[in-house]
């Protein structure tokens, strides 16, 4: 399903799952509060796939909208309202210390870190045909 929205946006996600994997297993045995952390990153992966995914339908949308005037007003729209709803995120970790909001911060930032890695893994798993259908 998330290929016929991106064809690159199953690999973002795994991207971003092997990202949090790496943060949580060398970072988890360092602190005090292992739930807190762990916790928080993976609110934070969660929040960052929901984002990419929301982007990439956004994106399609505005692509099949450019003809009309209205694409670039919707796409600026849709962006306000997920940056509002990662605040909001944000501040309801915060509030209800469902999570540590560092580790929170680094699982946002893990669409990042994918999206700049996803070149290069993109091209390892076209090259070795791996997840090819």
């Amino acid at each position: 399903m998330l290929k016929r929205i991106n064809p690159v946006l199953p690999e973002l996600i795994i991207e971003l799952v092997l990202y949090g994997l790496v943060i949580q297993f060398t970072g988890v045995w360092f602190v005090e509060d292992q739930l807190r952390y762990t916790t928080g990153l993976w609110i934070g992966i969660a929040v960052a796939a929901g984002m990419a995914v929301n982007m990439a339908v956004v994106i399609l949308d505005t692509v099949e909208l450019m003809a009309e005037k209205r694409a670039s007003r919707k796409s600026a729209v849709f962006s306000a309202i997920r940056y509002i709803l990662v605040v909001a995120a944000f501040a309801v970790v915060g509030v209800f210390h469902l999570g540590n909001l560092i580790t929170m911060f680094l699982g946002v930032m893990g669409l990042k870190v994918a999206a700049y890695l996803n070149p290069f893994t993109h091209k390892f798993i076209t090259k070795h045909k791996f997840l090819r259908r």
